[in-house]
C-alpha cells in the first residue's frame, strides 16, 4: 500500500506550499512512505487526481487544490481533512494504515477498546 499525496511544485499559493510541505514532513518524520504525485509538471497526474476525488469531497467551484491524499486508489482527504486527524492522532487511520505500536494513535486505540 503506497500513500499518494498530489502536490503542485509550482504552485503561486504560499498557503498550498505549507500545507503540502506540512503532509509531507509528517509523513517523512513519522517513516510513512509515500510517493509525491506533482499536478504541475505531469497532465496524467493532474487528470487522475481530478477524476478519483469523491463527488462529496470536490468543492462547490472549480478544481480541488492540492495536497490530495490517497492510500493507492483510495481517496483518503485533502489538507484540512488530514490535518484533523492529525489533531485527533488518528493519522493512520485516515491513511487506511495500522498504528504502530506505541504510538499516540495506538494508545488510543487501545483505550477505546478498554471502555
Amino acid at each position: 500500500m503506497v500513500i499518494k499525496v498530489y502536490i503542485a511544485t509550482s504552485s503561486g499559493s504560499t498557503s498550498i506550499k505549507k500545507q503540502q510541505q506540512d503532509v509531507m514532513g509528517f509523513l517523512a518524520a513519522n517513516k510513512i512512505e509515500f510517493e509525491e504525485c506533482d499536478i504541475a509538471a505531469n497532465e496524467a497526474n493532474r487528470k487522475w487526481m481530478r477524476e478519483n476525488i469523491p463527488e462529496e469531497s470536490r468543492p462547490a467551484t472549480g478544481n480541488p487544490l492540492p495536497p490530495q491524499i490517497f492510500n493507492e486508489d483510495k481517496y483518503c482527504g485533502n489538507y484540512e481533512a488530514f490535518f484533523d486527524a492529525r489533531e485527533d492522532n488518528a493519522v493512520y487511520a485516515f491513511l487506511g494504515l495500522t498504528a504502530p505500536p506505541g504510538s499516540k494513535e495506538a494508545e488510543a486505540q487501545a483505550k477505546k477498546a478498554q471502555q
